[in-house]
């Protein structure tokens, strides 16, 4: 990375604090500066792919609270929640179903709490009714509820549903039920955190490593298919693989992958308690 890129990268962390201490302000552009938090993550992961430092972990940290906010908004009406958001407790007001509080941001909140062991964020958006996210308007393929459920379901320990959830999850996202997602992103980015969950609750440990190194190799195939891909940052980082190889490690499972897709540090919990959260 050239001087100038650097230099670019490193501005996205500072930029997304000062949004943040505007946020109890301006509420209203929470969806914006939400999205800027996980840029920061993104660029973290380009200048510090092991997240070696603490301002990576604090992009991360930064980016769940972020999401953590914004469900705790979408699931009231009135009223008023606090969120503990870069080292302070913010109180912002409720905000109800919005459209960009959908089943893939579901993922993307949960996935950070994943990577953060934040057990009490991650029961809260397990327990979020599904209601608020078919709320949100947003147009999708059945089979991203039925994987949220299924993440629920998991995390909940209720087997049953978990067992049901995936099942739906592989048969509606087979390539002939799918109507919105286009085909590179169902086969790419899409499919292997499933297969990769699925070896996960299974306690498949040969099997994860293959399904691992696989989701790696279509997350790269994906991210540099054109240069308008190959140009963005936001294939720096695989945060589903990431999250499931987080789960798989606390559950001591051998990971025998390793790649700057999936910072080091993340997985194996060096930063956890360096602060609150």
């Amino acid at each position: 990375m050239v001087p100038e890129e650097e230099h670019f990268a490193r501005s996205f962390l500072p930029e997304s604090i000062e949004e943040i201490e505007r946020l109890e302000a301006s509420p209203g552009m929470i969806d914006l500066f939400w999205g800027n938090a996980q840029l920061a993550v993104e660029a973290q992961s380009l200048i510090d792919p092991r997240a070696a430092k603490l301002e990576s972990w604090e992009a991360v940290v930064n980016a769940m609270q972020m999401s953590s906010a914004v469900f705790h908004r979408a699931a009231i009406t009135e009223g008023t929640v606090d969120c503990m958001i870069h080292h302070k407790v913010r109180t912002l007001p409720a905000m109800g179903p919005k459209p960009f509080v959908n089943s893939d941001a579901w993922l993307t909140a949960f996935f950070f709490a994943i990577v953060c062991r934040d057990q009490k964020r991650m029961t809260e958006l397990a327990e979020l009714p599904l209601d608020v996210l078919r709320a949100s308007g947003a147009v999708h393929d059945e089979y991203l509820l039925h994987w949220v459920g299924a993440l629920q379901a998991y995390w909940l320990r209720d087997q049953p549903r978990l067992v049901a959830e995936l099942s739906a999850t592989f048969e509606k996202s087979h390539p002939d039920a799918v109507r919105v997602v286009p085909r590179d992103w169902l086969q790419w980015m899409a499919y292997p955190p499933v297969n990769l969950f699925y070896r996960f609750v299974n306690r498949d440990h040969a099997g994860f490593n293959e399904a691992l190194a696989e989701a790696l190799e279509f997350h790269k195939a994906y991210w540099t298919a054109d240069e308008d891909r190959a140009e963005s940052m936001a294939g720096v980082m695989a945060l589903a693989p990431l999250a499931i190889t987080c789960l798989a490690y606390d559950g001591d499972f051998p990971i025998d992958v390793e790649s700057d897709y999936l910072p080091h540090h993340l997985i194996a919990r060096s930063w956890l308690g360096e602060f609150p959260t």
